[in-house]
């Protein structure tokens, strides 16, 4: 398939635009998952060593973790880190009608199905944690533990009560950010790095080589669908099948007794009042030792990945 894929409606960000990142020498892999979308992950470490998945949200791609990855795998470690449909190496459809919660539900499904990974500890960032903790609720055999960092999980019934007002009011950095994200002008380095954005509350810099890697895999806006409809798919009313679907997470959630430890940054807006939601909801959250990671806003990677290496490797 060429750099532009196959299909006209799908974009393949071209291979040179990965190369010489700093900080980032890791030998991509991919699978093909759902309608021949070809999804791309990192596995490092030992290949019978415990396994743990590191899921990103956006606007950001594997990336994110490359100063988490070194010291996991150094503790022996076997680090998948995958990129979301829409980002990093993976495939782009170009229609945002293709970004569905549901379609990433089944993306990220199919990986772990044809992975075959069983006894996975999760770290799940924003949308990395609202979609993989949907298969921790329906799959929990497969997973030994989960830290939830600056993340979430919709629930349809809580939301359908919300007006809204109550919505703007109690998730207004969310709301700030979802229409500062339709800006044409929109970069992933901007999000992660400028005072300017929201979902950078502690002023974070990036340096050029930084900022430069973060928006290798957009090349021009029609790469960009997938960050655009992210924030868009978090509304007050939940359709079916997504809600049932959402629902039986939960009730898989609410019976999850295995570690389920909260990570969330001294700084963060946009999702704490999943903190909390989680610690009462989550039987494995119960007299766990949960983490305020000081000093760090939305990006908690960036701030303070020391500190997230030793929280996971705290689970066993």
């Amino acid at each position: 398939m060429s750099n532009s894929a196959a299909n006209a409606q799908i974009e393949r960000t071209p291979d040179e635009r990965f190369e010489g990142l700093a900080d980032w020498p890791y030998e991509p892999r991919y699978v093909t998952v759902g309608d021949g979308l070809r999804m791309h992950y990192v596995d490092e470490g030992p290949a019978d060593g415990p396994v743990v998945v590191l899921a990103h949200g956006e606007p950001t791609w594997g990336y994110l973790y490359r100063k988490m990855i070194p010291g996991l795998v150094a503790a022996g470690r076997r680090v998948l880190v995958p990129d979301l449909i829409g980002f990093g190496r993976s495939d782009k459809p170009v229609d945002r009608a293709a970004y569905t919660y549901e379609s990433h539900i089944a993306w990220t499904g199919d990986w772990l199905d044809q992975l075959g990974l069983t006894d996975i500890t999760l770290f799940g960032q924003d949308w990395g944690g609202y979609i993989f903790n949907v298969h921790v609720g329906l799959t929990p055999d497969r997973f030994a533990a989960v830290v939830a960092s600056n993340t979430g999980l919709t629930d349809p019934d809580f939301m359908a009560t919300l007006t809204p007002e109550a919505f703007a009011q109690g998730f207004g950095a969310f709301v700030q950010w979802r229409d500062q994200s339709a800006s044409l002008d929109l970069t992933a380095s901007w999000t992660v790095g400028s005072p300017d954005s929201p979902l950078n509350q502690t002023g974070y810099t990036l340096s050029e080589e930084e900022a430069a890697a973060y928006d290798a895999p957009f090349p021009s806006e029609r790469y960009f669908a997938g960050v655009r409809e992210f924030p868009h798919l978090v509304t007050l009313e939940t359709p079916e099948p997504l809600a049932s679907t959402l629902r039986s997470a939960w009730a898989g959630l609410e019976a999850f007794d295995k570690p389920f430890l909260t990570a969330f940054s001294e700084y963060e807006q946009i999702s704490r009042p999943f903190e909390g939601i989680f610690q009462a909801r989550v039987p494995g959250a119960k007299g766990q030792e949960h983490v305020t990671v000081p000093d760090a806003g939305h990006f908690v990677q960036e701030r303070q990945p020391h500190l997230l290496v030793e929280t996971i490797l705290s689970l066993g």
